[in-house]
């Protein structure tokens, strides 16, 4: 077998093989091909595409390029949940104890995060003493008793995505649909899942801007799941203007204990329950999406969630006491206004430059070097389609230092205010085959 006519192969519009597929990506993983043969492959998926079989297979062979997590050992169906990012995006943290509940294991793995606030496991470090360094069976003894627990991520899931990604990045071939795809589904698949909840965001801070377009991709992902024998469904929703009402890493954790509370920024919630019920559905706890969702509202209305998390954290050395006294998470030292210039009503709060505008504050990581401070952040007073009075506080600041000037510029750039404005609908599609 022959790279070179793999690439013309590909190149001409046909359909690989399983064997095809293999060689190039083990090949490429192992060093055996080189970059430039592997970019002249990933430039032709570019424009001929692939088809869902060998979106399937790419998917496993990058998946047994390392190693995989076996979660055989934890009891009832694994349900994972993935969302393709965002501005302010909290969900994890509400649904890994609203979901453990209702008695469906979570298991999650989760990162550290590149981008305008950390990540799942950042935020969580906002919360003193938590840890996610855990052992294997400690990690599978915690989800079989307490149904949730979050591990770091391991080192050698998936180096063939990892490799091909790098490429990618400066090839100009990142925007492959099946590439992304494959990418997302192979890690999800190496962590162990039986079944995966995907989050496929749309709008101004999403990395696709259009619905079609994240239709496109979530058809492609629910396929490959669908075509490896893991039960998988997508929800496409709004990330036009960020989600919930806090953008940082300990103000996302004050707002998650808010939303188990019931109290919680009316979007957050709904997203939720849409992802919620799929993942409980999907784990045999409810007999209909109806029924998973009034089984959540009720463990929320019975406090059962908000205990959940407490013992969630407890278990992972988190000082749990945050719960009830969220004082106790990081506190920035200033807080800062900005001010509407107009009466009217918000139209529009472009969210990953906002999600900039809290990442200039220190909330995330501009490289991966770079250090996040836990406390600070921004707290959005309003959202789009609410009115608004001249003088009215749009934002505040969670600082901890005073010269803020230019945080400022750039969230008075990227909200704008009109005469008229709606709420976008939060919810835009489910995807299911």
């Amino acid at each position: 077998m022959r790279m070179v006519d793999i690439i013309a192969k590909k190149r001409d519009g046909k359909e690989l093989t399983t064997e095809e597929i293999d060689f190039v990506v083990q090949g490429y993983t192992q060093g055996e091909i080189p970059d430039y043969q592997v970019s002249a492959w990933a430039m032709a998926v570019f424009f001929k595409d692939m088809t869902d079989k060998e979106r399937a297979d790419l998917t496993m062979s990058m998946v047994n390029s390392g190693e995989t997590i076996d979660l055989s050992a934890i009891e009832g169906v694994k349900v994972d949940k993935h969302s393709t990012g965002g501005v302010g995006d909290t969900t994890t943290l509400v649904l890994a104890p609203l979901v453990a509940a209702l008695d469906v294991p979570v298991a999650k793995m989760s990162g550290r995060g590149l981008g305008h606030t950390g990540g799942t496991t950042d935020k969580l470090e906002s919360v003193a003493g938590f840890h996610v360094e855990l052992e294997k069976e400690e990690f599978i003894r915690l989800v079989n008793e307490h149904k949730v627990a979050v591990i770091g991520q391991s080192g050698n899931l998936t180096p063939a995505d990892k490799k091909l990604y790098a490429l990618r990045d400066v090839t100009a071939t990142v925007n492959s649909i099946p590439l992304i795809a494959s990418s997302i589904m192979s890690k999800k698949i190496a962590a162990g899942a039986d079944a995966i909840v995907l989050d496929v965001k749309t709008g101004a801070g999403a990395f696709m801007k259009t619905t079609e377009d994240a239709k496109e991709l979530a058809h492609a992902m629910v396929s490959i799941g669908n075509n490896v024998g893991r039960k998988t469904m997508a929800v496409i929703s709004d990330m036009s203007q960020p989600l919930g009402l806090a953008i940082g890493n300990a103000l996302e954790v004050k707002e998650a204990i808010l939303t188990l509370q019931g109290k919680g920024p009316k979007d957050l919630e709904e997203l939720c329950l849409a992802l919620g019920r799929q993942m409980v559905f999907l784990a045999g706890k409810a007999d209909s999406l109806e029924q998973a969702e009034e089984k959540l509202k009720e463990v929320i209305r019975n406090g059962k969630a908000l205990e959940k998390f407490k013992h969630f954290l407890a278990n992972q050395g988190g000082d749990a006491s945050v719960v009830d006294h969220p004082e106790r998470l990081p506190q920035a030292q200033y807080l800062i206004e900005v001010p509407a210039d107009r009466d009217g009503y918000v139209a529009g709060i472009v969210a990953d430059e906002i999600g900039t505008a809290a990442m200039l504050l220190g909330a995330g990581r501009a490289t991966k070097e770079s250090e996040i401070d836990l406390a600070v952040g921004l707290m959005l007073n309003k959202k789009v389609g609410d009115s608004v009075k001249a003088g009215e506080s749009l934002v505040t600041i969670h600082a901890n230092r005073e010269d803020v000037d230019a945080v400022i510029a750039k969230i008075k750039e990227n909200i704008t205010i009109a005469d008229h404005a709606d709420a976008p609908v939060l919810v835009h599609d489910i995807v299911t085959e």
